[in-house]
């Protein structure tokens, strides 16, 4: 399935997801809830992406399985707001070892049939000939499901000598920005340690007090900074010098199709479905959740304080009982339109819209780049729907943030998204940027939903609708179009096929046999 189209040519993709699946098991064996079946879809950094649909159709289990809150069952989730330089995630190496043994593999079984093959020709015609020609098959099979299982791995069939000189740089290369990862970890908390003993010696020396010890410590601590800053240029040059050997192996390579394939293998992007909990853990900072629920979602016995400061200290970017961290936890509640002295209240002392935005204060206090907003909007009172919902527009502005907006209401989403995909049993079923989708509905799920937008104009000329009939069950979704049993324009084609993903105008996709505006 295909969702970006020369419509957003130019556009940096933040995520990318690729069929994904989500699938939760019940009691009964085999039977699984699909609440995502094969989703694709590109989110492109610093817009609003709108996704809507009914309760039930996955729209938050994507959410929150885009944040690997939930492990996804199928597919990829790629991200591209680090590089796997940065990450130096295990997957790869992983995979780079893998391929090297299959590779090895390869070879050890290679010289096997060789080997019999020749003792098989040297021999003359007979019976002692005819057993050997058993042996000579056998090895040509497991030489040849050897090749298969590095095809199935590397994603197609390569000249496999040519690959161990690359996958030994590439293995070479994951290792030094690994150990640039952890070397650069222990420069931050260093760092960390230098700014909070410079703050209070600048603090104490204002106050008179002697602060030469302090001093003394700040100066041992940016001669450890200086050590492993040190350590970091001589990883960047080893590693500079790797890339220098790959681009000259490029050069003597153009146009081999055995090294193009495995190049294609590298996507800069970090795939999070592959990440283990650390990795995972150190990526939360950007990724970050909008919760329903302004009530529950806040611990009642935390002050607000307390409640925002939690990822900070999670993620290292403050000392416990900082100064510094107080003051940037008032400006985050400043930005977010809480009154500083809120700052030792308790969640119980507001009202549903000032706790929604204690909780937008969490989430971007940790300064995300990619923010599921998870019906953030749909527990608070029509009034203070549109405070909120222009205070993350603003928020978005000033820190170039990327949303992933979850709602049921159409008439929510058109006023902060730029595109909207609308959602039915899991899969998505159209795409579009949002004007477009409010112009030109193409699919007869969109239509439903907008005809069930209320409106106060009485001059419009238009009848509310409701849609009819229950969402059939993700255990047992109906064959064909999933929307079929509750589509007015439904045909004998409608119950048996599954509609393909069609671009029908620029940037404008639909699942649909009969989209509307088609000729019947």
């Amino acid at each position: 399935m295909q969702t970006s189209s020369n419509a957003n040519a130019g556009k940096k993709v933040l995520l990318r997801v690729s069929n994904l699946k989500q699938y939760f098991p019940l009691k009964k064996k085999g039977l699984f809830v699909r609440a995502n079946d094969g989703i694709t879809l590109d989110i492109y950094e610093g817009e609003t992406f709108g996704l809507v649909g009914e309760s039930g159709c996955g729209k938050s289990t994507l959410g929150r399985t885009l944040l690997q809150l939930y492990r996804q069952t199928d597919g990829r989730t790629m991200y591209y707001g680090r590089t796997l330089d940065e990450i130096a995630p295990s997957y790869v190496k992983k995979t780079l070892t893998s391929i090297e043994k299959r590779r090895a593999k390869w070879r050890e079984l290679t010289k096997a049939y060789e080997s019999i093959k020749r003792e098989y020709d040297a021999m003359p015609d007979g019976e002692a000939k005819y057993k050997k020609s058993n042996d000579v098959d056998k090895a040509y099979k497991d030489m040849n499901d050897a090749l298969l299982d590095m095809a199935n791995l590397v994603g197609g069939f390569v000249a496999v000598e040519d690959m161990r000189e690359p996958v030994a740089l590439f293995i070479r290369e994951y290792d030094l920005a690994a150990e640039r990862r952890r070397v650069r970890a222990k420069r931050r908390a260093v760092q960390l340690d230098i700014d909070d003993a410079q703050f209070y010696a600048d603090k104490a020396e204002k106050e008179g007090k002697n602060v030469s010890g302090k001093r003394s410590s700040i100066e041992n601590l940016r001669k450890k900074a200086e050590g492993l800053d040190a350590n970091i240029a001589e990883l960047d040059l080893k590693i500079n010098q790797v890339r220098g050997e790959l681009d000259a192996l490029r050069a003597r390579h153009a146009g081999d199709e055995a090294f193009a394939r495995y190049e294609a293998l590298r996507d800069e992007g970090v795939d999070l479905a592959r990440l283990n909990y650390s990795e995972i853990r150190e990526l939360r900072r950007d990724l970050q959740l909008i919760f329903q629920d302004p009530y529950s979602s806040l611990n009642p016995r935390m002050t607000v304080g307390n409640i925002i400061g939690e990822g900070l200290l999670a993620h290292g970017s403050f000392k416990k009982n900082d100064e510094r961290m107080q003051q940037y936890i008032v400006k985050v509640m400043e930005d977010a339109g809480l009154a500083s002295y809120f700052l030792h209240r308790f969640p119980h002392q507001f009202s549903g819209g000032q706790r929604q935005r204690i909780g937008i204060a969490r989430s971007l206090a940790v300064q995300p780049k990619f923010v599921v907003c998870d019906e953030a909007v749909s527990a608070l009172d029509v009034s203070i729907q549109s405070q909120i919902i222009n205070l993350l527009y603003d928020l978005k502005q000033q820190s170039g943030l990327t949303y992933l907006f979850i709602t049921h209401d159409l008439s929510v989403v058109k006023y902060i998204s730029d595109r909207v995909g609308v959602m039915y049993l899991g899969n998505m079923v159209e795409l579009a940027d949002t004007q477009e989708i409010f112009d030109h509905p193409l699919h007869p799920y969109t239509e439903a939903l907008m005809a069930a937008i209320p409106t106060t104009d009485i001059d419009a000329d238009k009848e509310l609708r409701i849609l009819e009939g229950d969402i059939p069950s993700p255990v047992h979704p109906p064959e064909g179009c999933k929307f079929h049993t509750r589509c007015s324009r439904c045909t004998e084609i409608c119950r048996h096929a599954v509609p393909q993903w069609t671009e029908m105008a620029p940037g404008h996709f639909v699942a649909c046999h009969h989209p509307l505006g088609s000729e019947e």
